[in-house]
């Protein structure tokens, strides 16, 4: 497993909402849709960034704009 660091999200570190936390590791999710799936195409789906805190386990969601 990677190590757990401090985030920093559009200039802001990221804090736990829950516990109060610095620390998170990091993953990526696929976003999948309906329509894809049904197609076989769960490929061309999006990603979002995870970061999950490493004191509780709250996850933030982060994807493109």
């Amino acid at each position: 497993m990677a190590k757990a660091e401090r985030r920093v999200i559009a200039g802001r570190e990221l804090i736990c909402l829950v516990c109060g936390n610095d620390l998170f590791y990091e993953r990526e999710t696929l976003l999948n849709t309906s329509g894809a799936s049904f197609l076989g195409f769960d490929w061309a789906n999006k990603n979002a960034l995870n970061y999950y805190c490493s004191r509780c386990g709250y996850m933030f969601w982060f994807h493109e704009i």
